[in-house]
């Protein structure tokens, strides 16, 4: 019986510490982060809101408890990985984009050094709570951007954060447009978690030119931001003359584009009117905004990038700002189109030489050379096809001699040489429909390099997409595809090309 007693007394012994402890947890947050850090160093004990395990922070993503809400139809949020803030604990946030290993990057020679892009800066001051309780009346909210909407297909950084996130991002998009310089959140918001919010405005306005990558905040011993600093560069001097230049350069690309017949044509057209316009200068003044690109004529990654956001959404284009590494710190685009979203990189595409390399590709092709980091790793995958530019690998005689085989060597006849691009893509059509659905190879030969220019600029423009592509698709009753191509001389400059395609 004594046993049992000092069984009994000692399960309540425990139980008593056990709830203790609950109850100083309860009080000081900061002892149930330091036993996750302890049990969990490497955050694997965190767990989501379906009680499963967490995943590992995507490469660069930072979040600040920021959740999205809601997210987008088309290959948008709400499957794939959690991210976990730097204690462990589930942000909430969920990305379906797969960072490539940063080891694998290979940066191509002829693009080499063409970044430039800059991360937003924070520049926070702790200040006493008296000094707090003064500055608060001093300043006011200023702008509180109440009333203020952001549609989340064209806003995707706003549509990453909570309410109260969202609720300073207006407050932040509102004073910047008003050029008030400093102002005191409307919300109760942490120093921790502005660098998000402030990054999701600047990511998603492109049109405030004038907002430089770069706040201040000054906040008190438990945290709280008392006042936040914006920064502008010199055309806030003369914002309403700046404006109206930039409008009217602008509108000089938008008026060739807008009455184009699809999203892609006006897409193309954007690309090559920048590349057209705009110098690679690591040197350029307020080189991250979109009026260095338009106005100047002269800017780095960040401002090709920024240009070519606006342009689209001037356009109704779904058009984001993406930034990462690429060699090095880099900025480059997402758009939406037909059947999903894509990577566009004009920096890249403007070096004078194959000017659509870097243009409408997907997660996999950019993986050996472009890798996405902070918020813009929650941004959607691309895996779109119908308007992806092919890679074309060149191959010569397989039996290694070098010399050139005939149309008898690789099983062809007179009969079989295409002298159009019409006839190539009736032929590539004809041969799809004949197959159907799955994965083979086919092949055709070009008869002589009139044809062989119009094939790789197809091919480079996307153009070979509604040239056969998309028929022969839904002929088949598919709904996508994927291609490879090998491009081999024959001899009587004929030209085989050889694709590996899938189709689903």
């Amino acid at each position: 019986m004594k046993i049992v007693k000092i069984i009994w007394y000692s399960f309540l012994g425990f139980l008593s510490v056990i709830i203790l402890f609950i109850l100083v947890c309860a009080f000081q947050p900061g002892l149930t982060k330091a036993v996750a850090a302890f049990l969990y160093p490497n955050g694997t004990g965190a767990y989501n809101a379906g009680g499963q395990p967490s995943h590992e922070q995507p490469t660069g993503g930072q979040s600040a408890g920021n959740q999205p809400s809601g997210g987008q139809s088309a290959n948008g949020w709400g499957n794939g990985q959690e991210a976990l803030l730097p204690d462990g604990t589930g942000s909430g946030l969920t990305s379906a984009y797969v960072p490539p290993v940063k080891t694998d990057i290979v940066i191509p020679d002829n693009v080499s050094g063409r970044n430039g892009y800059q991360p937003v800066q924070e520049d926070n001051t702790q200040i006493a709570d008296t000094e707090a309780e003064v500055l608060r009346q001093q300043i006011g909210t200023g702008e509180t951007g109440e009333g203020l909407t952001f549609d989340s297909l064209y806003y995707p950084y706003y549509a990453m954060l909570s309410e109260n996130g969202k609720s300073l991002y207006r407050q932040i998009y509102a004073n910047a447009l008003s050029l008030n310089s400093t102002f005191a959140p409307a919300q109760d918001i942490s120093v921790s978690e502005i660098r998000n919010i402030f990054a999701a405005v600047y990511n998603d306005h492109p049109e405030l030119f004038w907002l430089q990558t770069s706040y201040t905040c000054k906040y008190m011993a438990d945290g709280q931001c008392v006042e936040i600093g914006l920064q502008f560069n010199r055309t806030a001097q003369d914002l309403d003359n700046a404006r109206t230049e930039f409008e009217q350069r602008a509108a000089a690309v938008l008026s060739g584009a807008q009455n184009l017949g699809s999203d892609y044509e006006k897409e193309k057209y954007v690309h090559d009117s920048l590349l057209a316009q705009v110098e690679y200068s690591l040197s350029a003044e307020m080189n991250q905004s979109a009026y260095s690109a338009l106005v100047n004529g002269r800017t780095v990654c960040a401002g090709y990038a920024r240009a070519f956001q606006y342009l689209m959404q001037q356009l109704q284009v779904p058009c984001y700002y993406c930034t990462g590494f690429a060699g090095e710190n880099h900025a480059w685009n997402i758009i939406l189109l037909d059947d999903g979203y894509y990577n566009v990189d004009t920096t890249w595409d403007d070096t004078g030489e194959g000017v659509y390399d870097y243009f409408n590709k997907t997660d996999a092709d950019y993986a050996d050379t472009h890798i996405r980091q902070e918020l813009s790793v929650y941004l959607p995958p691309c895996n779109g096809q119908q308007y992806r530019t092919q890679e074309i690998e060149q191959v010569k005689n397989p039996d290694g001699s070098g010399a050139l085989r005939s149309l008898s060597d690789v099983g062809k006849t007179e009969s079989d040489v295409l002298q159009s691009i019409n006839d190539y893509y009736t032929d590539c059509y004809n041969q799809i429909v004949e197959r159907g659905s799955g994965t083979y190879d086919f092949s055709n030969v070009l008869g002589n390099l009139d044809v062989l220019q119009s094939w790789y600029e197809a091919y480079e423009s996307g153009a070979y997409s509604q040239g056969y592509m998309e028929n022969a698709v839904l002929a088949v009753r598919a709904t996508g595809w994927e291609l490879n191509l090998r491009l081999e001389e024959l001899q009587g400059g004929r030209y085989l090309v050889t694709h590996e395609i899938t189709i689903w």
